[in-house]
């Protein structure tokens, strides 16, 4: 059924599933209601589009907002981390950051805010990152807490990293490996359901994937872009690999080629979506870098990670031809597309569940 801009398909009304909204509805919102006559913005509101960029003169300003709505127990730390990962996709370096804090009633109390402040610090400081203002209150309806994060850096114009910059030919590069995010967060959220099935100290691994590998990708980002000519780099979330792939090559007009036997995938990533039945590539990915780097310069790229004690791996190629294909010895297939992340499925109710399974698609089939 088509799938209307208000969220419905057909006549019937259908609510969202957990998740991003569908890629067809979002494109008809940005395209009527969010205009930006401002000639200083250089790269507003996109699919695939990590962090908007406005001309400051000889610098340009990257700002990028982004919420945490699921792992709580960290929370402070997640949501610097996210949020500087956008705004250094598109080269910057992130330096300034403002939070809103949403708390619950009932639950918080001042152990609860001193623990996520000093998340905050700590993440701040890590990455050279100032928090210059934000929000906080005890907020009624939810049921843990909520931030929503609004981080800010700069760069100067030639040093610019579009999204939408990837040219056919180039070398995918993914830093670390997939579902770093997912992987932590299924580890610490559904340990009870897992421990049954899954060895303790694999749990605790995963764990703190959050810390290593980690999530941060700015130190890859700025080693990638001293190293070699990067054309696009995009941090994949929702949906995970598969459709930051989709994402990054869309954003350009291109399609890609990538060699299924290359991804790098974790034992407890494989353990832990085997036990839940989900598929690796759908889980959120933040933690790992996808780029695009011009092939001359690729080698020089990922040799520069490896020897900063960062994996990087080529894992495909651009190619003008709409599509994603995954290639291995069974020849060609296209690359599923997630309409919604793997595990939003587990935290969603049966409604929901429901009206997610009548809008989710796979990937178009490829062009001949």
């Amino acid at each position: 059924m088509d799938t209307k801009p208000n969220g419905t398909r057909g006549c019937k009304s259908v609510p969202y599933p957990v998740g991003k909204l569908p890629q067809a509805d979002l494109v008809a919102l940005l395209d009527h209601v969010m205009p930006h006559p401002d000639p200083r913005v250089v790269f507003g509101p996109g699919l695939g589009r990590d962090a908007a960029v406005i001309d400051f003169g000889d610098r340009y300003l990257v700002t990028k907002t982004d919420p945490i709505t699921f792992a709580t127990d960290e929370i402070g730390w997640y949501v610097v981390n996210i949020n500087a990962n956008d705004v250094a996709c598109l080269g910057a370096r992130p330096r300034w950051f403002i939070v809103t804090l949403l708390l619950p009633e009932g639950q918080t109390d001042l152990a609860l805010v001193e623990r996520i402040f000093d998340q905050l610090r700590t993440a701040s400081q890590e990455l050279g990152i100032s928090v210059v203002g934000g929000h906080t209150e005890i907020t009624h309806g939810i049921d843990r807490p909520i931030a929503v994060g609004a981080m800010f850096g700069d760069v100067a114009p030639q040093d610019l990293v579009r999204s939408d910059g990837a040219r056919a030919g180039d070398i995918l590069i993914l830093t670390k490996g997939i579902a770093v995010e997912g992987t932590a967060i299924l580890a610490r959220d559904l340990r009870d359901r897992l421990c049954d099935a899954l060895d303790p100290e694999l749990l605790d691994r995963a764990s703190l994937f959050l810390h290593n590998p980690g999530l941060s990708v700015v130190k890859d980002a700025m080693i990638a872009t001293s190293a070699g000519e990067i054309h696009a780099m995009h941090d994949p979330t929702e949906g995970g690999v598969a459709t930051g792939i989709h994402e990054l090559s869309e954003a350009s007009g291109l399609g890609a080629d990538i060699n299924a036997d290359a991804l790098p995938v974790y034992p407890e990533t494989l353990a832990i979506c085997d036990v839940l039945g989900l598929d690796p590539l759908g889980v959120i990915a933040s933690g790992s870098l996808l780029m695009a780097a011009a092939p001359r310069r690729a080698s020089a790229v990922i040799e520069a990670l490896q020897a900063q004690g960062i994996a990087a791996t080529a894992i495909g190629v651009l190619r003008r031809t709409p599509g994603v294909a995954l290639c291995d010895g069974n020849g060609r297939r296209p690359l599923r597309k997630f309409a919604r992340d793997e595990i939003a499925k587990l935290f969603e109710t049966p409604v929901a569940a429901r009206a997610a399974t009548e809008g989710e698609h796979d990937a178009p089939p490829l062009p001949l």
